[in-house]
């Protein structure tokens, strides 16, 4: 027969919350999951088992014991998710500022050889200007961040006559 492992000793919760305040904190909150967490703790100063506590707010056991561990460490405010790190930009804020620039002005014509921004044409500026080279995709992403919708003027031709279209619009029957 083989050997039992001890199970480890299980980790008290901080005793400053009753489960009333952990069930009206839950109430309170405009976080949802922080809102699953308080339920499960509450559950748990009520003396229910710890399975039963973490099935209620939709986690394991294991992950129940990290929130009792934040909750110990932090309080309430140890609940909530943490921002992630993610990965740095590959440019700087004075690159992010000129493409900014760049898309706010728009295309030269004969220079950039397009009448209107495309991603793939954005790809290739800053592969080009900043030796970064992107995917067509992650340039929409840094275009929205830097607060530009997928939205785009509709294209006027170089060589257009506003003074044309004018004097068709006045000339033009009205219904």
């Amino acid at each position: 027969m083989p050997a039992r492992i001890p199970m480890p000793a299980r980790i008290p919760m901080r005793a400053d919350f009753t489960a009333n305040d952990l069930r009206k904190l839950a109430a309170e909150s405009s976080d949802a999951r922080q809102s699953r967490r308080l339920l499960s703790l509450a559950a748990i100063a009520d003396g229910m088992s710890r399975g039963a506590a973490a099935r209620i707010g939709g986690m394991d056991r294991q992950t129940l014991r990290d929130w009792v561990l934040r909750f110990n460490a932090d309080g309430p405010a140890g609940l909530l998710d943490r921002q992630r790190g993610g990965s740095r930009s590959r440019l700087d804020n004075a690159q992010l500022d000129e493409l900014a620039a760049l898309v706010e002005t728009g295309p030269d014509p004969e220079k950039d050889g397009v009448v209107r921004w495309r991603r793939v044409d954005l790809k290739n500026v800053i592969k080009a200007r900043f030796g970064v080279d992107y995917h067509e995709r992650h340039v929409g992403q840094i275009l929205h961040n830097l607060g530009f919708s997928h939205i785009s003027a509709r294209p006027q031709h170089p060589g257009q006559d506003v003074q044309v279209i004018e004097d068709f619009k006045k000339t033009s029957a009205t219904i």
